[in-house]
């Protein structure tokens, strides 16, 4: 009883909730995609291998997320499998994923974790010179939610600043992940930045009113992501991604003929670049690519297409 009575005090607070429930809805703004497109389809490739849990980075112990092992334990030493999983992502799975996506010519956003891309010079010279964008994802591919706020504050110093000078330009795209209740706070006391994507919360692009003036916030997915290859309620084999990612498409496209919609595909060069999913991916684009109204870009281009259209204080 004590519980419920503490939930309903909550909720009849004369303070505001610190949660949006509510976002565009029912009657979102009617946006408009560059060429009237109906979609916007964005493919972010994670790079995170070299940055992750490891004694050798001065971690406790070694990395559990994200890998072939489920439900892998924490050792406080070196975890020669856990290890040479990420490596598969760097040494084979980045360049299977760039050589389509290179082929194909389709643009692509990096989450790029800033340790994990000064491991590997050539992976980083190959992005650039494809000009993909390379968001940053912070210094470390670690869980922030605990971590001192003047810690994580310092990390996300050094990883724009490192950033900058690996990519030869700072960032204008953030995410974290695994991020604390800090992170979008002190972000924001960073100029420079077009948006941030630590957000899972809407299938468009939407702004916050904060202190340092409007932030753009383009969201992202846990669900259209290959992670749920290493989650226990996810995807057993390649057949199911790709329905996965064609019903998401089809859902969505249809719905862009009222309203454009956003579309997210996570990816990891540890798992989709593994060749027994790799062909979903493969297969995906096919889908994509046989409708006329689906504009694949880059989370940057999506930032400048609304910070030129629909920024609040243009409106």
């Amino acid at each position: 009883m004590h519980i419920d009575l503490v939930a309903e005090d909550s909720v009849k607070s004369a303070s505001p909730y610190a949660r949006d429930m509510v976002g565009y809805g029912q009657h979102p703004p009617k946006f408009a995609l560059p060429g009237g497109k109906r979609i916007a389809v964005q493919f972010v490739v994670n790079y995170e291998e070299g940055g992750e849990n490891s004694v050798l980075h001065g971690d406790p112990a070694s990395e559990i997320f994200l890998s072939e092992m489920f439900n892998p334990s924490a050792f406080p030493d070196r975890h020669m499998s856990m290890e040479s999983l990420y490596e598969y992502g760097s040494r084979a799975g980045f360049w299977r994923l760039y050589r389509l996506f290179t082929q194909r010519k389709v643009p692509v956003t990096v989450f790029g974790v800033t340790m994990a891309l000064s491991r590997n010079p050539e992976a980083l010279a190959a992005m650039l010179a494809a000009d993909w964008e390379i968001a940053c994802h912070g210094l470390r591919w670690i869980n922030y939610q605990e971590i001192p706020i003047d810690v994580e504050r310092e990390h996300m110093r050094r990883a724009i600043e490192w950033h900058t000078e690996l990519a030869g330009e700072p960032p204008l795209g953030w995410y974290t992940g695994r991020d604390s209740p800090h992170t979008r706070t002190l972000l924001l006391e960073h100029e420079g930045f077009l948006y941030d994507s630590d957000s899972y919360a809407d299938d468009l692009p939407y702004w916050l009113d904060t202190a340092r003036g409007a932030h753009l916030v383009i969201p992202y997915t846990l669900d259209s992501n290959d992670m749920r290859f290493s989650s226990a309620q996810g995807f057993a084999e390649g057949d199911q991604f790709y329905r996965y990612l064609r019903d998401t498409f089809d859902v969505l496209y249809a719905e862009g003929s009222e309203q454009p919609k956003l579309m997210n595909v996570g990816l990891h060069c540890r798992l989709v670049g593994r060749p027994g999913r790799f062909l979903a991916l493969q297969r995906f684009l096919d889908h994509v690519e046989q409708h006329d109204d689906a504009w694949i870009c880059r989370r940057v281009d999506i930032a400048r297409h609304w910070h030129e259209h629909y920024h609040p204080d243009s409106q």
